[in-house]
């Protein structure tokens, strides 16, 4: 299912943006969805990673985990242009992977990648970003994390079985995003990834 000919073929976090930059150009968004409402999500995500590409720092403690990392791992990121959670997250994850030589960061789109998608999903549902993380020599899966921070799954959780509508719910989640300053993903981070390097 995630094979080398996939990983080769998957994009870099840098071409990934520029991807996601080019159809929202055409009036777009990747994916075979399309929509007025899915472009205008795409423009709002092209801003929100832009401003977390400059703004994000991480933290000393996440930094520490990270670079004790000493074998080589593929992180696989599975995303589309039009999900608010993978702009908030993927900036993240980036900035993490650029810390030590042996993550390599990929990203593949779930809409073309089905089989993939459907082996990680969140609940039962198709929620992305799925992050796994995977062993680069053999492809052993050692750790997989998403489709949001946990306390934002909480919330988006909460505030359906409440009968909020879809809008409503997504723009509450940008706002708790918002707040948190990346602080939620990163302390999960280190956790996860303590955990890996305790197991590996």
């Amino acid at each position: 299912m995630i094979t080398q000919q996939l990983i080769e073929q998957a994009y870099s976090y840098e071409s990934y943006l520029q991807l996601v930059e080019n159809v929202f150009a055409e009036g777009k968004t990747t994916g075979p969805n399309q929509s007025e409402e899915l472009t205008h999500y795409t423009g709002l995500n092209i801003r929100r990673m832009n401003r977390l590409n400059k703004t994000t720092q991480i933290e000393d403690a996440l930094k520490k985990v990270i670079q004790n990392i000493d074998r080589d791992q593929l992180w696989l990121v599975i995303s589309e242009g039009w999900c608010g959670d993978a702009a908030q997250s993927l900036p993240v994850i980036h900035k993490m992977a650029e810390l030590n030589d042996h993550i390599q960061l990929k990203i593949i789109l779930r809409d073309e990648n089905l089989e993939v998608m459907d082996a990680y999903l969140t609940n039962g549902s198709r929620s992305i970003p799925k992050l796994i993380i995977l062993d680069a020599e053999n492809l052993e899966e050692i750790a997989v994390w998403g489709s949001r921070p946990l306390a934002a799954q909480q919330l988006a959780a909460d505030l359906k079985r409440q009968g909020m509508a879809y809008e409503e719910v997504n723009a509450a989640i940008q706002l708790w995003y918002a707040k948190d300053k990346t602080k939620s993903i990163q302390a999960e981070f280190v956790s996860l990834l303590t955990a890996e390097l305790i197991n590996s």
